[in-house]
């Protein structure tokens, strides 16, 4: 999957944008010891724990990586002429909720994704060739290295909401939950109730207040009319 991340428009790009990157952050990389001779490559894998509450990865209350969870990440960093290239396949555990039957359910996750992070010079190469300036919209597709380091966790948020089913469910064949009363229809294959003619509900819940001899007498009258009726 190829993705572009908008970037920061923050006009006073530089030292400000740079000091928004944490290298003690583990979803930020450093490039410097790829360096900028095209051609060059550098394997990384690392484990991360995923993010809680409001930055979870994955879709809130319905599929997504436990906070504090493990999260493998295998990448490739490769210098182009105008940035690093970043290929990558994430692997972790997600848990959500099955859409028809509301059971716990849980899934391994792979999530594959590629990121172009450019070099400073290129971006302002990019803009002068666009006819654009700093704060134009048109910018939004470049995603800039911040003195020579990139965030992964934009990128990576993305590829696993992408990679997660928007309905998920326990099994394809799930029966879901009885439109009745609520049960669960794997529990009971045969489950199901009697349909009831609506213009007899209230007779019959009066039929079972009154003696035998006068409710047989109740059920041949509604023989009766049927009767009638199908004629």
């Amino acid at each position: 999957m190829w993705r572009q991340a908008p970037r920061s428009q923050d006009p006073n790009s530089g030292a400000a944008l740079n000091a928004r990157l944490d290298h003690r952050n583990p979803l930020v990389f450093d490039t410097h010891e790829l360096g900028r001779r095209p051609g060059a490559m550098q394997k990384l894998s690392r484990t991360v724990q995923a993010p809680g509450g409001d930055n979870v990865f994955g879709i809130a209350d319905v599929i997504a990586i436990p906070g504090d969870s493990p999260v493998e990440i295998d990448l490739r960093l490769e210098s182009v002429m105008d940035g690093v290239l970043v290929t990558g396949t994430a692997r972790a555990h997600a848990e959500g909720e099955c859409v028809r039957c509301l059971e716990p359910l849980e899934r391994e996750l792979t999530a594959d994704f590629q990121e172009m992070f450019s070099y400073p010079e290129a971006e302002e190469r990019h803009r002068r060739m666009a006819g654009t300036d700093a704060d134009s919209d048109e910018d939004e597709s470049i995603t800039p290295l911040e003195d020579g380091m990139f965030d992964l966790e934009p990128v990576l948020r993305d590829a696993v909401v992408l990679s997660l089913p928007m309905q998920p469910v326990c099994r394809e064949d799930c029966p879901g939950l009885c439109a009745v009363c609520g049960a669960l229809l794997a529990d009971d294959p045969d489950h199901h109730h009697d349909a009831v003619d609506a213009r007899w509900a209230a007779l019959q819940g009066l039929a079972g207040t009154m003696p035998a001899g006068e409710k047989d007498e109740l059920d041949g009258a509604e023989t009766g009319v049927d009767e009638k009726q199908e004629k």
